[in-house]
């Protein structure tokens, strides 16, 4: 089930939320948790099981982990001590190589198999269905063993930690939530209209990103992308690239701000995934803003245990992030590559930083921002890498994506063009990409840049005019919700990216 449908919306979302408002508190969870793993198993039932099995394996493997910890406490004895030690070990070994072996099963298993039948016909080619969420809801649980094995308390109830890793709002398609993030709440949280309208507001406008601007741009994309290259103009190219490029940040961001005020409307707070990744100065920074929990996920539980930049090599730390990162995205070499891509430039910038070479992205050792050419250069910089990336992320299939390439290049220039740059681009697109391109910029951030350097003055309005835009801000929430509706309703294009990974 995808939050962008009707029988989410109409039908699951408030049958939900209605219910779950009635039980008394002692029974939220346990109705949450029956909600969300009927959430799950409306589009794969059989899956269901896979989920329970990695929960129940995590939560085993933590109160073995958390009995280490408390008999470590108790004993003085340096034998013992170190028996101890040796267990815990075992433990996150064992949890490590069971959350990894469940997602290397089902998701790249396929992929390994076919790849070594083209080299030896003789392996035969093996064909093992995706479960929906898996890459969130196995990091989820691996995470929170090894949190457990550093010395957080681990949950002593099944249910809660069943909830924590399923939870509808997150399941799919992350934020990738850290259980001492929501610890607390899995015991007592509270309900307020505050939160609750905060929560709508939130959903209404992740669902208004998806079903209006990543469904029309994606449509325009799709029908680039999947076209016949040969007779494609190099605008026509750039065209379906800053459409894929808009669809894939408003169909993702799109699907956080929903589960973000899905959580608030339940009592949950979850981190923010996004922060305008698109006025990025420098690919590092890049990744600070896109998918900030994957990003954080990787830091913490990878780049920091290989050494990050203090021990080993920074360099060869930072590539093995970005290898797991393409690899986390997909089983295909397109994926791999796309990892690659990025790590490159990453590692390109770090170099260049280290050697005082570079000035984009980051304060200059001063404090001092970089000037305005250099701001400007290292957006179009960063723009230019992370479009190219989203090309080879879109297309996958590397002989696809280097032809087309070439077409953005002008390998096509002077051939016959089976349709122009205004066939695509009628007035009703021109409006869309508009919108969506305006969406990319934290306005709010910017009114309060040009106030702080006195461009535009600040002033103080009177109560009565400030309950007059809230009361206006509700009622054009209200119409958008209805806009999105119309178009849930009257789309046929509605894919969901990250659906499947």
């Amino acid at each position: 089930m995808v939050f962008s449908t009707i029988i989410f919306l109409c039908v699951f979302l408030p049958i939900t939320i209605i219910l779950y408002y009635l039980m008394p508190s002692r029974l939220k969870n346990y109705y949450l948790l029956l909600a969300s793993l009927f959430f799950y198993a409306w589009g794969e039932p059989k899956f269901v099981w896979v989920m329970l099995g990695s929960i129940l394996v995590n939560y085993v493997l933590g109160m073995w982990i958390s009995r280490c910890n408390a008999l470590v406490d108790n004993v003085s004895s340096g034998g013992k001590i170190n028996t101890i030690g040796r267990q815990k070990k075992a433990a996150v070994t064992i949890a490590v190589v069971l959350n990894i072996g469940i997602l290397f099963v089902f998701k790249y298993l396929a992929f390994v198999s076919e790849t070594l039948h083209r080299l030896s016909e003789s392996v035969p080619v093996i064909e093992i269905a995706l479960p929906i969420g898996i890459s969130f809801y196995t990091f989820q649980g691996l995470s929170y063993v090894i949190d457990v094995y550093r010395g957080e308390a681990a949950q002593r109830n099944p249910f809660r930690l069943a909830l924590y890793i399923s939870m509808f709002p997150q399941l799919i398609a992350g934020p990738i939530v850290r259980y001492k993030d929501v610890s607390d709440a899995l015991i007592r949280r509270e309900h307020s209209a505050e939160r609750f309208a905060s929560g709508i507001e939130r959903f209404v406008i992740g669902l208004a990103k998806k079903a209006i601007l990543a469904n029309m741009t994606g449509e325009l994309a799709n029908s680039i992308l999947a076209g016949e290259f040969a007779t494609m103009s190099a605008q026509v190219a750039w065209l379906g690239a800053i459409a894929y490029t808009l669809q894939i940040y408003f169909d993702f961001s799109g699907y956080s701000d929903m589960a973000i005020g899905l959580g608030r409307i339940f009592g949950f707070e979850f981190a923010e995934n996004f922060n305008y990744p698109y006025i990025s100065r420098s690919v590092r920074e890049f990744w600070r803003r896109w998918h900030i929990s994957l990003s954080g996920w990787f830091r913490d539980y990878l780049y920091i245990p290989l050494g990050g930049n203090r021990r080993g090599n920074v360099y060869v730390n930072l590539a093995i992030v970005f290898l797991a990162t393409g690899i986390w995205h997909g089983a295909a070499w397109g994926f791999l590559l796309w990892g690659i891509w990025h790590g490159f430039f990453i590692l390109l910038e770090r170099f260049l930083t280290e050697k005082g070479l570079s000035g984009r992205g980051a304060p200059e050792k001063d404090g001092k921002q970089p000037g305005v050419l250099k701001s400007v250069l290292g957006w179009i910089y960063t723009m230019l890498v992370v479009m190219l990336g989203w090309v080879l992320f879109g297309i996958v299939d590397l002989s696809r994506f280097t032809d087309y390439l070439a077409v953005m290049f002008g390998a096509n220039a002077g051939a016959f063009t089976a349709y122009g740059l205004r066939f695509y681009l009628n007035n009703q697109m021109i409006c869309y990409l508009t919108i969506a391109l305006l969406a990319c910029v934290p306005w709010k951030q910017v009114w309060a840049t040009l106030q702080e350097k006195g461009i535009i003055a600040a002033k103080q309005y009177p109560e009565a005019m400030v309950f007059a835009g809230q009361i206006l801000k509700r009622i054009f929430l209200l119409m958008l919700l209805a806009v999105c509706y119309v178009y849930v309703i009257n789309s046929s294009y509605n894919p969901f990216i990250y659906f499947r990974f």
